[in-house]
């Protein structure tokens, strides 16, 4: 049983799936307030369930890029409850499952995945197309990013950041999908299929959020 954890953006997702298919979800809007909401409803999603903590033999979290504080709570509660029930974690990146999701619901060309990054700033990757490789994720203004995109016309952008600058973005001749959050439920498809093909799990001292970015505090401490 896998348990997976999205709290890379403003959404707080939980979901349930044994080997099989998904067994439960909760989706909540975060608004800054993850770590009031997580515990909630990861408690909720077991119970919808029928299922115990203890049941669950793996945690599958989303490890960003994102928001700072998300993924700070969103990964330490992975690794607390990995630590506690003396399991492995999957780590799945954002941008992972936003290409996922567009290629879930049957788009088969390029992808970039595009999460906001806030102060005039989006976190992107690209896709290629279903069953590639999404890129290492980098930092870009959303203008740079839609001179860099507009070679290639037929690429389908997602994400929180394509939302944000969806003028930007289709100015530059792009398609802008309604894909917004990642999706917990995709995080788990994800994770499930990596375990089911073999792959390790991590130890929960092991994971580190992919931040891109030092956090808000530490750049206007420094400013000061």
């Amino acid at each position: 049983m896998l348990l997976g954890i999205e709290t890379a953006a403003g959404l707080v997702g939980v979901a349930l799936a044994d080997a099989d298919r998904p067994l439960a979800g909760v989706w909540l809007r975060g608004d800054r307030r993850h770590a009031e909401a997580l515990a909630p409803a990861i408690d909720h999603v077991l119970s919808q369930a029928g299922a115990a903590l203890g049941d669950v033999d793996a945690i599958a979290v989303d490890v960003g890029p994102g928001l700072f504080t998300g993924l700070r709570v969103g990964v330490a509660t992975a690794q607390g409850l990995a630590e506690g029930l003396g399991v492995g974690v999957v780590e799945v990146t954002s941008v992972e499952v936003l290409a996922q999701e567009a290629y879930g619901c049957g788009w088969d060309g390029p992808v970039a995945a595009v999460v906001d990054a806030r102060r005039g700033e989006v976190f992107f990757a690209r896709c290629a197309g279903p069953g590639t490789r999404v890129q290492a994720p980098s930092r870009r203004t959303p203008s740079a990013l839609a001179e860099e995109l507009a070679s290639e016309p037929g690429t389908l952008v997602v994400g929180t950041g394509a939302q944000r600058y969806a003028t930007v973005f289709a100015g530059a001749g792009l398609k802008v999908a309604g894909i917004a959050e990642p999706s917990p439920r995709v995080l788990v498809e994800i994770a499930a299929g990596r375990l089911a093909a073999g792959a390790a799990q991590v130890p929960p001292a092991a994971v580190r959020p992919v931040y891109l970015r030092e956090a808000d505090a530490r750049i206007h401490w420094v400013q000061r």
